[in-house]
């Protein structure tokens, strides 16, 4: 998939340069909220907290910031927030396959963006458990090439767990089991120091080949969506040629 992950590799670029820091920061701060809502203050005993922090840092989220979102997860420093988890599926342009995820203090305000966001960008929005079928839940960690060659990186991942590897020019692809994740990421972190992503990804299993207009409106789509607060992740199946996709992705 290469035009799928090019997207993904050149969106994180992106979002590495981007000037939005305000929005970036107020929805990492929301996810380590919650992580330490649901498994308590301290990243050795709570995984989702401590994947949280690592993404929180490896966007220069000051700390201070990243420590009063765990207070206030942990309820030592209470005002009000209660955020939920909401993952909301549907269909772009050329019949693309579409998850949401969410966390959002007011169900129906985000429900009723969401929904808008897709109709207004030639989209639909679906039921639940119309598209997640299409893809797989996996762990994620990413190096790039200059930590290890192909072989190198291949033959730790393996070694640590990972059910497979992807490299291409500019960064190996570790992916494996959701269960696995935090083993094999502490492993090959030991090995090669902090990977510049990690997290929970939807991979998907089942892809859609899209032309540049149709790669176009998708990728406005998921822009759309990424520009509204209660959004955290938006994850898209379609495949297009590195061509299509850079050209894309420099009129945006």
């Amino acid at each position: 998939m290469a035009g799928h992950s090019k997207w993904a590799n050149i969106k994180h670029k992106k979002a590495r340069a981007d000037a939005g820091r305000a929005k970036l920061f107020s929805k990492l701060g929301r996810e380590i909220y919650v992580a330490a809502k649901l498994g308590g203050p301290d990243p050795d005993m709570n995984p989702r907290l401590r994947l949280a922090i690592a993404t929180a840092r490896g966007q220069s989220m000051p700390k201070d910031a990243i420590e009063k979102n765990i207070q206030k997860g942990s309820g030592t420093a209470g005002d009000g927030e209660d955020y939920e988890e909401i993952r909301y599926e549907g269909y772009a342009a050329g019949g693309v396959a579409i998850i949401v995820e969410c966390l959002s203090d007011n169900r129906n305000r985000t429900a009723a963006e969401v929904r808008s966001i897709f109709g207004k960008n030639g989209g639909n929005m679906g039921e639940t458990g119309s598209v997640n079928f299409m893809f797989d839940r996996k762990g994620e960690i990413v190096f790039p090439v200059d930590k290890a060659d192909a072989d190198t990186m291949f033959e730790a991942a393996l070694e640590a767990g990972a059910s497979d590897v992807e490299s291409d020019a500019e960064y190996h692809v570790i992916l494996c089991e959701v269960d696995d994740f935090a083993d094999v990421r502490d492993a090959l972190e030991a090995k090669f120091g902090e990977p510049e992503r990690q997290g929970l990804i939807w991979k998907p299993n089942v892809t859609s080949e899209v032309d540049e207009d149709v790669a176009r409106s998708v990728v406005n789509l998921i822009d759309a969506l990424e520009e509204s607060d209660d959004v955290q992740n938006v994850t898209a199946n379609f495949e297009a040629s590195d061509e299509v996709m850079e050209k894309v992705m420099a009129e945006g």
